[in-house]
């Protein structure tokens, strides 16, 4: 009989292949286990870690109001001690603020004053006394250790004056009442708060929401000089549980993520075709404004290549905008007379120090110059950095004409008050001018009866006595002939012209008609000029009208009073880099509703005053960058101050 065959057997070479060929499923299903696993055990060690991590925080904030309140304390104390040693504080005023901190601080207790006297004599526990000891001694505030009989501390503040121990403030603190008061419902609703000593036994407890489960801890000191209290917090909740139905729940969770996503992905797109429409809406109505301007728009980069501008600037040059897009310095609207200014600022728009605002002039093609002010700022880009410069340009022709004719009218009314003054001073000049014309008279009548005599009597002429004669009436010829210069150089009307002047050659120059009204009204003159003022840079004429004016005023405030104090001052001096005259009267001094409208136009408390003179002053001196202000004489009276800036150092006396 033949056997049967047997069935085909595999090879053996292919048997680990098929065992390899479930290996990969394997992998994955057991990848997606431990996922599965490893995924609720990671978030609830985040939670875990997360209830840690604000435990800690919220410790922190708890341990920052505790001392806040501590330290606020302490500075209620401080500044107590600091009114007792200013001897501010009476007995009585002693007693109510230490009842009152009680009051506003519930933490507290009582507050006591214990003089040196009576720290010695008194009796207290034993962190007290070392506490209390160790602050008189040391000059130093210190807390004491937690009372072992009941939950209190005490503060002791040292009150010395040099190094004499006056006595102390101490307060007593209840530890129930500084966790009550400082910390928080919400807080203690989760967290049981301790405050425990050195030795780890609880000396003050607030448990609202009953004892912590040990699982979410921490502690941190207080650090207060003199005690080692520590809080600690304890929380009520206990460690995060796994999610029930986790598949399941991760199902859901990916279906609806994906839905979100999807919505997420369609709202991105609707928000993004209306933010593209906005912009061009923006950007068309951003265009029509910037062409609808009358201030011209120019933007450079940073090398200073012009990249945009708008029709008002292309109108202010006279140039088209292909003229100007693109181009880089030299500019076709620089004016040659000014190219170095322009070459300068514009290094100094590559160096990033570009001018905020200045005023230059601009050519127009036909060679008209433009005067506009402009102003620069840098443009900055979404990433925060700086991609060129902006500027507005102004076309200020309209203004500079306005203070042309301005200065024109200033000009005019700044003559007709030299000519009022001069008007006012008029008789007194004449007497003035009075004395040495008759002076002149009485020694050249003198010289010719010498002459006489000596030809009817045949006696020679005593030359030594006929020169001195003719030298007086040509000294007071001379003295007239100043008088009458300064009043000329006074009323003649000139342009203003800028010049280095001495404050004192300044007042040497019109000291000759100062004195004309001053001995009209028996006014005594001191000056007091430093010496070695730096000049200042200023019309002189503008300036003797404003010292003129000043000291008139001055005179006039002083024809009321006694003879003794008719004194007018002038002092001058340096003063923060500024070169300050003042004109000091000893009058009746400005009522303070006078004041506010002293240097208003067309006020005047003079009956036939036209209210213009103050005001001109003020407009001189502010022409030449200074200030003219008053303030009341302490001797009475009025100080009239315009400063001025100084042109250089000052020299050495």
């Amino acid at each position: 009989m033949k056997n049967s065959p047997s069935p085909p057997r595999s090879a053996p070479g292919l048997r680990p292949l098929l065992h390899l060929r479930w290996l990969l499923p394997v992998l994955l299903v057991l990848l997606f286990l431990a996922v599965l696993l490893w995924l609720p055990w990671q978030a609830r060690q985040m939670e875990s870690n997360e209830r840690q991590e604000q435990l800690i925080a919220d410790t922190l904030w708890v341990e920052q109001a505790v001392r806040f309140q501590l330290s606020r304390n302490e500075e209620l104390l401080a500044n107590l001690r600091a009114d007792m040693l200013a001897g501010t504080v009476s007995e009585a005023k002693l007693q109510a603020r230490l009842d009152l901190m009680p009051k506003s601080a519930h933490e507290i207790t009582r507050v006591r004053w214990i003089t040196a006297a009576q720290a010695e004599l008194a009796e207290a526990d034993a962190p007290a006394s070392a506490a209390a000891d160790f602050a008189r001694k040391t000059g130093q505030a210190r807390y004491s250790e937690a009372a072992p009989h009941a939950p209190e501390m005490t503060y002791h503040l040292p009150v010395l004056r040099g190094k004499v121990y006056l006595g102390s403030l101490v307060a007593t603190y209840q530890l129930k009442h500084l966790l009550d008061e400082t910390v928080p419902w919400w807080f203690a609703q989760d967290n049981a708060i301790s405050l425990v000593d050195g030795d780890d036994k609880v000396v003050a407890q607030r448990a609202a929401a009953g004892p912590g489960r040990g699982v979410y801890t921490h502690m941190r000191a207080l650090d207060l000089p003199g005690t080692t209290l520590r809080l600690a917090t304890d929380s009520v909740k206990g460690a995060p549980r796994l999610m029930p139905n986790l598949l399941v729940g991760s199902v859901v969770a990916l279906a609806l993520g994906l839905l979100a996503s999807l919505v997420a992905l369609w709202r991105h797109i609707a928000r993004r075709l209306a933010a593209e429409d906005a912009l061009r809406q923006q950007m068309a109505f951003r265009t029509a404004m910037e062409d609808s301007l009358v201030t011209g728009l120019r933007a450079r980069d940073l090398e200073g290549r012009v990249t945009y501008v708008n029709p008002a600037f292309c109108q202010i040059v006279g140039r088209a905008r292909d003229e100007l897009v693109g181009r880089a310095p030299p500019m076709p609207y620089w004016a040659p007379e000014a190219m170095d200014e322009y070459q300068q600022r514009f290094a100094a728009v590559l160096a990033g120090n570009a001018t905020p605002q200045f005023e230059t002039v601009f050519l127009r093609p036909g060679g008209e110059r433009v005067p506009v002010l402009i102003f620069e700022a840098p443009l900055i880009g979404d990433d925060g950095q700086q991609t060129g410069w902006m500027g507005s340009i102004l076309d200020i022709s309209d203004r500079k004409r306005a203070e042309d004719l301005n200065r024109q009218q200033q000009e005019k009314l700044q003559a007709g008050a030299r000519l009022n003054t001069m008007g006012e001073i008029a008789s007194t000049l004449a007497h003035e001018l009075n004395q040495p014309l008759a002076a002149i008279s009485s020694y050249t009548t003198g010289a010719l009866n010498m002459l006489a005599r000596s030809v009817s009597d045949g006696v020679a002429v005593d030359a030594a006595l006929l020169k001195g004669a003719l030298e007086q009436a040509s000294g007071q010829a001379q003295r007239a002939g100043q008088v009458i210069r300064s009043v000329h150089a006074f009323v003649k009307k000139r342009e203003p012209e800028r010049q280095r002047i001495d404050m004192q050659n300044l007042v040497d120059g019109i000291r000759a008609l100062i004195e004309l009204q001053a001995r009209k009204c028996f006014v005594a003159i001191q000056l007091q000029i430093a010496p070695g003022l730096p000049p200042v840079n200023a019309d002189r004429m503008m300036l003797e009208q404003v010292l003129l004016n000043l000291t008139r005023n001055a005179i006039e405030a002083m024809q009321d009073v006694a003879p003794e104090r008719r004194i007018l001052r002038i002092e001058g001096a340096l003063a923060d880099g500024k070169v300050a005259l003042s004109v000091c009267d000893r009058g009746h001094g400005i009522a303070p509703e006078v004041a506010e409208r002293l240097f208003s136009p067309f006020f005047s408390t003079k009956a036939e005053g036209m209210g213009m003179g103050l005001s001109i002053c003020r407009s001189a001196i502010e022409f030449h960058g200074g200030t003219l202000d008053h303030t009341p004489n302490p001797d009475g009276g009025t100080i009239f101050t315009f400063s001025l800036p100084a042109q250089g150092a000052p020299a050495l006396a």
